[in-house]
């Protein structure tokens, strides 16, 4: 398992409690959707699971088979190289082409000799179909090439996980979808999606794991969401499943 939270409290740092007894289990290959309302507080769990904000409290609390409480921050940049993180909104550096964006994390994190680093560049602007683009700076690109440019770069080190918050928030609704369609291509390859997104519509389009964030508990209503599809494929074959849920399980996001 790659990440094993049992009764785990989450804080901000300013010390108020956002979710309790949380219950969260993310495995290989697995694909899993947060979503929940503004401030239920998604992003903030995301930030422990890349620690970005500690857990003190926990029955158990494991990432990469590091328990959280205990964990050192000097192991914090070897873990972090086992995964990938994607923002809403990129994080490019702006002064720096594609190609100089990726070398830099790569050699950031060990990478020395100049023909792997190129090697695997162009091996990853494969992947996302951007290799054509690798000497443009962000500027030059739409906000779904950027967000490509922002895929390739989290799986620059083949990690286990990665963590996407709000990938698609920017995007128009076609190449939001060709996003999803991406990160599900690599979840298929082992590593695991973990994402929060307000747009519900993505989870019949590219099913998953759910889990919703309410009323400061995290609950896992894969199974529910699940019943209700099939409930609605019978008798309301024309009506979105994610519309008929937000309206009957308060999911509106």
């Amino acid at each position: 398992m790659l990440i094993d939270y049992q009764k785990v409290n989450i804080y901000q740092k300013d010390g108020i409690l956002v979710l309790e007894d949380v219950d969260f289990h993310v495995n290989e290959g697995e694909f899993i959707y947060i979503i929940g309302r503004v401030g239920a507080g998604k992003s903030t769990l995301l930030k422990t699971l890349y620690f970005e904000l500690d857990v003190d409290e926990a029955e158990k609390a494991i990432v990469l088979n590091h328990s959280l409480p205990e964990l050192k921050r000097k192991y914090i940049p070897a873990l972090r190289r086992q995964m990938g993180i994607i923002f809403q909104d990129f994080q490019l550096l702006s002064d720096r082409t594609v190609r100089e964006n990726l070398a830099f994390v790569l050699k950031a994190t060990g990478w020395k000799k100049k023909d792997e680093i190129e090697s695997r560049i162009n091996d990853v602007l494969t992947d996302v179909e951007m290799l054509d683009y690798k000497d443009r700076f962000p500027h030059e690109l739409s906000g779904g090439e950027q967000q490509r440019i922002a895929i390739a770069r989290a799986i620059l080190n083949r990690p286990k996980i990665i963590i996407a918050d709000e990938p698609t928030g920017n995007l128009d609704p076609e190449t939001a979808c060709n996003i999803i369609q991406l990160l599900k291509n690599i979840s298929q390859t082992g590593t695991a999606i973990v994402m929060t997104t307000h747009n519900i519509q993505l989870l019949d389009k590219f099913p998953g794991i759910v889990y919703r964030c309410k009323d400061k508990k995290l609950e896992d209503i894969t199974s529910n969401y699940n019943q209700l599809a099939a409930d609605i494929d019978a008798n309301e074959p024309d009506e979105p499943i994610s519309m008929k849920y937000a309206a009957r399980e308060d999911l509106s996001v």
